[in-house]
């Protein structure tokens, strides 16, 4: 999902993978009788929502976009969700999804700070540089070849770092790049969403977190950005972009559009929503300003009103109830047979890496594959953690 070719006719390769994935792994639930533990009830709003994106799909003619957008908002979630249950249930297995998160961080950082500096020979995988592919092809959006997705991945995978640093896995030489490099590369992406949800997370764990190192990082980490910042601006290229980046209307106009034309949809049509066929037509014929091929709502939880009424804008509700309530199972004194990783304190940074998400949601729709995977892979590990019993969870004080 992270180096996921651009081509298309490389689409029935993850298909393939992803489909043998999920039987391996049920049919090693199968024989171990764990079957039981598909049944999340955190997944039950999920659920529901997946089949009103089904319903949505296939009431359309077949474009592969079309699958390709349902299983990155519902499918590969709700699947890895509870992949993530049997695959992560020792203290290896979750070291070493911790290690792929701070390998990923390294890489995303590296990649958006090569973007700022100019140093695109060393940007790797090349088709980041193809402007014929995604969109913001001037801001460092990684191999997702979109600027929101690059920094929303670096804010929560920085969340997961600096509960590293905080345990002291992450530390010396490699805790100082990270606290560095970090806030230079959310602000390579040029995304006011991004910068807002990130300042916004860093000043909240500053005040509002029980651990010194993590307080002492947040506060690096700030003055890091605030010297960036100011490096950035005494160059004239640098200056021009980020400047025309906070000055620029013409994106927040067209959203402010779009905005106030779903809310007069969803208004219109509270309960059941529109349909897929009559919602790009009707879209269309409403908004005259802009002329697109296709419009987007800009906000998640306005195109599940829209699509899907009150029914899919409750199921969505529940369902960030049902994730922000996995976090809140406290067990003091008591280290998860999961590994260090899975704590008690790391549970204090979840409320604050689902708060990133559902911020950024406000601007954008969340149909990115592997901002959902991880979130909801996450989420399955606290599930599968609050699912063991007492006694298989007793350890070394944490």
């Amino acid at each position: 999902m992270l180096f996921r070719p651009p081509d298309i006719q490389f689409c029935w390769l993850d298909r393939i993978a992803f489909l043998l994935l999920l039987f391996v792994v049920l049919f090693r639930a199968l024989m171990q009788c764990q079957l039981s533990a598909f049944a999340d009830s955190a997944m039950w709003p999920m659920a529901g929502l997946l089949l009103l994106g089904l319903g949505a799909v296939l009431a359309q003619p077949y474009e592969a976009q079309n699958w390709s957008v349902f299983a990155a908002k519902w499918v590969v979630p709700f699947s890895l969700f509870h992949v993530a249950g049997f695959v992560f249930k020792d203290a290896t297995s979750v070291r070493r999804f911790e290690t792929f998160a701070l390998v990923v961080l390294a890489y995303l950082c590296l990649i958006a700070i090569f973007f700022l500096i100019g140093a695109k020979d060393l940007i790797f995988p090349r088709y980041i540089l193809d402007e014929g592919l995604g969109i913001h092809a001037d801001r460092a959006r990684g191999p997702f070849l979109q600027a929101v997705a690059n920094g929303l991945t670096l804010n929560m995978l920085a969340l997961i770092a600096l509960d590293s640093f905080r345990r002291r896995r992450l530390r010396g030489v490699l805790a100082l790049l990270f606290l560095t490099a970090l806030p230079v590369a959310i602000l390579a992406t040029q995304t006011r969403a991004v910068w807002l949800s990130f300042a916004g997370c860093i000043v909240a764990l500053l005040f509002v977190s029980s651990s010194r190192r993590v307080r002492g990082a947040c506060l690096c980490i700030i003055v890091a950005g605030g010297v960036a910042l100011l490096t950035a601006l005494s160059f004239e290229d640098a200056n021009a972009s980020l400047g025309a980046r906070l000055e620029e209307r013409s994106p927040m106009e067209f959203r402010w559009v779009m905005y106030r034309t779903g809310l007069e949809m969803f208004l219109e049509k509270p309960l059941m929503g529109w349909s897929a066929d009559e919602l790009q037509p009707e879209l269309a014929m409403r908004i005259s300003d802009f002329h697109q091929k296709d419009f987007f709502f800009h906000n998640t939880y306005l195109e599940i009103a829209v699509q899907h009424g009150v029914l899919g804008l409750g199921l969505y509700l529940w369902l960030v109830i049902g994730l922000l309530r996995l976090g809140s199972r406290r067990r003091p004194h008591v280290r998860s047979a999961a590994g260090a990783f899975m704590d008690d304190q790391f549970r204090s940074f979840w409320p604050a890496l689902v708060g990133v998400y559902l911020l950024n949601a406000a601007f954008v729709v969340m149909n990115y594959q592997f901002v959902n995977g991880l979130l909801f892979t996450i989420a399955g590990m606290l599930a599968a953690q609050n699912r063991l019993p007492d006694t298989e969870l007793q350890g070394s004080p944490s």
